[in-house]
C-alpha cells in the first residue's frame, strides 16, 4: 500500500467528488492530465466542469466504481465531449476543446486507484469499505493538498474567517501580475471560472481548512493566519484546542503572515510578518485614512514607516480591508511592486457566496453570503449597513436590510446561541429557518424556534419560518422596493433565491406592462 500520494500517473478516485474542497483538488489533478474518477449523487455545474476536463463521474457510491481504471483501455471521449458541450452552453470554462482532450489512450495508466475522501465520508460508505478491504491506498483530502503544497512554492491561507476571500484575492493578484499561479480555494471565482485553476508558474495558493484538524499536516513556504476563533465545536471542545492546531501549522510554515488585530493570534503565535488595521500596533503592514463607503473601501497603506500608496477595493467592510492587507503583505514578500498589487485589488470582484449579488428585481437586491458564525454575521451586516439610506437615487443604496438566516449544524448553533442572539443588530428584519444539520444527528437540544426566540430578546422584528418553502412564501409577502434580501448561511438556503427572484421579476414585469398600457 502507498503511504504517500503518487503523482507519477497512478489514478485517483474521489468519494464525494462534487464537494467544494474535493472538486478543487480533482480539477487540478485532471488538468495535470492525471486519471481521475469520482462519485457524487448530485449532478451540478461543478461536476460538469470536472467531466469537461476528463474526470469520470459516477452517480452512485458503489464499490464497483473502484474498478473503473482496472477495466478501461482509453478515456470515454464521447462522455468528455458531451461534458465540454454542456459546460460551454452554461458558460463554464474547462480549458479544453475536442481537439485538446486529455490522456491519449496509450498514456492511460491502469491499476489500483488512490482513494481520496473527506471527513464527511465514514466507514459505512460502500466505496470506503471496499477500498479498505481490498487494500487500496486511502488518503484524506488534506493529505492530497499537503502533497500538492510540496510540489510548489506554496502559500496556504488559514484562519477561522476570511480565508476564502483572502486566498482568492491573493491568487488573483498573482494572476494579474503574470505569475500564472495554481489556485485551490473553497469558493468559486469568476476570474478563473470555478474553485481551482492550474497554472504553469511556480506558485500554489491554497485555502487551508482548520475544521477537522488537518491543517496541521500542511507545510507551505508561506502561511497566512487571518484570525483564530472557535467555530467547529463538533471537532474542538475548547478554543485552546483550536490554538494548538494553528500553532502546529505556524511551526510548519517557513514564513508566517498574521493579523495582530486578533488578540488570540497576537498572544499565541509569533508571525514573521504582521499586519493590522491600526497604525499604533506597530505591525509591518498597516493602514490609515480609511474610508468605508457604499461602493467600497479606500485606505492608505503603510509598510513599516513608509507609505506604499492608496488602496481601493470593491469589497465592503472592515473585514475585507483586513483580508486585502494580508494579500498586500504576501505580495510584497514575494517582491511585487505595490502598484501591481493595488491595481489587482481594485478590480477584484470577490468570490461567490461572499456578499454575492444574485440579482435585482422590483427594486429588491438579492445577496447570497456564506456567513454562518456570529462574528461573520456581524461583519456582513455591518458591511451591508454601509449601503443603507432613505433615498433610492443610488442603485447601491438600501432602505431596509432583511437578514434571512439558516443556522448551520446543531453543535455550532447550540454552542454560540447567546452570540447569535446579539449578532443581528444591523438588520431591520430577521427571518430564521430550521437548522441545517450538515449530517449531524438531531439530539433535540436546539431548534430554529429557539434561535428565533434568543434573537427576539434583542430585536423587535424576528420571524421563524421552519422550512425553505415557508421562508420563500414569507419573503414574497414582505419584501419591498429598496430592500436588501441578505441570505446568510453555509447550508442550502441559497437554493430558494432563484424562485424568490422569479416572483419579484414577474411583479416587475407586470408593473412595467401596466405602466406601458397607461401610457
Amino acid at each position: 500500500m502507498l503511504n504517500t500520494v503518487d503523482f507519477s500517473g497512478k489514478p485517483f478516485h474521489f468519494i464525494g467528488i462534487g464537494g467544494i474542497g474535493m472538486s478543487a483538488l480533482a480539477y487540478v489533478l485532471a488538468k495535470r492530465q492525471l486519471p481521475v474518477s469520482g462519485s457524487d449523487i448530485r449532478s451540478t455545474h461543478i461536476t460538469q466542469r470536472l467531466q469537461a476536463v476528463g474526470a469520470h463521474l459516477f452517480r452512485n457510491q458503489d464499490a464497483t466504481n473502484l474498478e473503473f481504471f482496472r477495466s478501461i483501455t482509453e478515456p470515454d471521449y464521447e462522455e468528455i465531449s458531451t461534458a465540454i458541450a454542456i459546460s460551454q452552453t452554461q458558460g463554464i470554462s474547462s480549458g479544453l476543446s475536442k481537439s485538446n482532450l486529455p490522456l491519449p489512450p496509450e498514456e492511460v495508466p491502469l491499476g489500483l486507484p488512490q482513494v481520496i475522501c473527506s471527513t464527511a465520508i465514514n466507514s459505512v460508505n460502500s466505496e470506503y469499505q471496499a477500498a479498505l478491504e481490498r487494500g487500496y491506498p486511502i488518503f484524506h483530502r488534506s493529505d492530497l493538498l499537503a502533497a500538492l503544497i510540496q510540489d510548489y512554492q506554496s502559500i496556504a491561507v488559514a484562519g477561522t474567517h476570511g480565508k476564502t476571500t483572502t486566498s482568492s484575492l491573493l491568487g488573483y493578484i498573482l494572476l494579474q501580475a503574470g505569475l500564472d499561479p495554481t489556485i485551490v480555494v473553497g469558493g468559486e471565482v469568476d476570474a478563473w471560472g470555478g474553485n481551482a485553476r492550474l497554472g504553469d508558474g511556480p506558485y500554489l495558493v491554497a485555502e487551508a481548512d482548520e475544521s477537522d484538524g488537518s491543517l496541521a499536516k500542511l507545510s507551505p513556504k508561506i502561511g497566512v493566519v487571518t484570525n483564530i476563533e472557535l467555530d467547529h465545536p463538533d471537532h474542538y471542545q475548547t478554543l485552546e484546542e483550536v490554538v494548538e492546531i494553528f500553532q502546529t501549522f505556524a511551526e510548519r510554515c517557513q514564513t508566517l503572515v498574521g493579523c495582530i488585530d486578533c488578540e488570540t493570534l497576537r498572544s499565541r503565535l509569533q508571525p514573521t510578518i504582521t499586519y493590522s488595521l491600526h497604525r499604533e500596533t506597530g505591525a509591518d503592514y498597516s493602514v490609515d485614512h480609511v474610508t468605508y463607503e457604499a461602493d467600497g473601501t479606500t485606505a492608505q497603506v503603510w509598510e513599516g514607516n513608509k507609505v506604499l500608496g492608496e488602496l481601493h477595493l470593491k469589497l465592503l467592510g472592515k473585514h475585507n480591508l483586513s483580508n486585502a492587507l494580508a494579500a498586500v503583505a504576501v505580495g510584497r514578500h514575494l517582491g511585487l511592486e505595490f502598484d501591481i498589487i493595488a491595481k489587482a485589488i481594485a478590480t477584484f470582484e470577490g468570490a461567490k457566496r461572499r456578499f454575492e449579488l444574485r440579482g435585482k428585481y422590483n427594486g429588491i437586491s438579492f445577496v447570497d453570503d456564506y456567513a454562518h458564525h456570529p462574528s461573520e454575521i456581524r461583519a456582513t451586516l455591518t458591511a451591508a449597513s454601509l449601503r443603507k439610506g432613505d433615498s433610492l437615487s443610488s442603485s447601491s443604496q438600501y432602505r431596509r436590510v432583511i437578514a434571512i438566516f439558516q443556522p448551520h449544524r446543531y453543535t455550532r448553533t447550540l454552542t454560540f446561541l447567546s452570540e447569535f442572539a446579539e449578532s443581528f443588530g444591523d438588520a431591520d428584519l430577521v427571518v430564521i429557518s430550521d437548522i441545517y444539520s450538515a449530517g449531524e444527528p438531531n439530539l433535540g437540544e436546539i431548534t430554529g424556534q429557539m434561535v428565533r426566540d434568543a434573537i427576539a430578546a434583542h430585536h423587535q422584528q424576528v420571524y421563524y419560518k421552519p422550512t425553505l418553502a415557508s421562508v420563500s412564501e414569507f419573503l414574497t409577502q414582505i419584501l419591498q422596493p429598496g430592500d436588501l434580501a441578505l441570505f446568510l448561511g453555509a447550508g442550502n438556503l441559497n437554493q430558494i433565491i432563484p424562485q424568490v427572484m422569479d416572483f419579484y421579476q414577474q411583479a416587475d414585469t407586470d408593473s412595467s406592462r401596466k405602466l406601458s398600457q397607461q401610457a
